[in-house]
């Protein structure tokens, strides 16, 4: 069922270095706008603490990722995603780790219990890793594609956010700019503003569009 509006959009950024820079690039519409700091932890917690208090009709997590997929997610490309995955709530690590679906132990036992992935507002594509750590070298990033197929970036904070908007029932997109190759930490080779650029341009498509459905039933 469609979220009823009460109030104004939410357009959450992770870190106060990618907020300068989309304001730099220019304006957005009229919308509340914040920060739901780094990493899924502060992610989760800060967007379940602005809901409480604004609200919000519907969330967009805005922000930068790596590519675990170069085809599917290039250099300085935006995404928006179906479907957003948690990698390290569990067991193990690397190709032993055992998620919580495999363990018959969800992170929220609720009505649908929630497990390692969640849905996204329909009209993303693909999979969003989220990870605590990101790739510290190609061979990392390579491992976890093997492990995660259909991921096709990582970041840091969206199945955090999108926790706290499946406990809220807010529908929940997130645009991603393209920035690094996962596992490049020469930092000189990424191409932050043309990624942050082009996540600009899809966000604005996401916000002009009248009516969002909620992401549902967990993937």
């Amino acid at each position: 069922m469609p979220w009823r509006p009460s109030g104004p959009d939410l357009l959450l950024v992770p870190t106060a270095f990618e907020q300068q820079q989309l304001a730099e690039l220019g304006a957005f519409p009229p919308v509340l706008r914040e920060l739901c700091g780094f990493g899924p932890v502060s992610a989760a917690a800060r967007t379940a603490q602005l809901l409480g208090e604004l609200r919000p009709r519907r969330v967009l997590l805005l922000g930068l990722a790596g590519s675990l997929a170069l085809e599917g997610a290039p250099l300085e490309s935006a995404r928006s995603f179906a479907r957003v995955r948690l990698d390290g709530v569990g067991v193990g690590a690397g190709a032993s780790f055992l998620p919580p679906s495999r363990l018959g132990f969800p992170q929220w036992p609720g009505q649908e219990p929630i497990d390692e992935t969640l849905s996204l507002a329909p009209g993303g594509q693909g999979e969003l890793l989220t990870v605590c750590g990101a790739s510290a070298a190609p061979e990392e990033a390579r491992a976890r594609h093997e492990r995660y197929p259909e991921a096709t970036a990582e970041d840091m904070e969206g199945f955090g956010v999108a926790l706290a908007c499946r406990l809220f029932d807010v529908p929940l997109a997130i645009v991603r700019g393209i920035c690094n190759a996962a596992g490049e930490r020469e930092r000189g080779n990424w191409r932050v503003r043309a990624a942050l650029a082009s996540a600009r341009v899809l966000a604005l498509e996401w916000l002009a569009r009248a009516e969002w459905e909620s992401g549902g039933e967990n993937a």
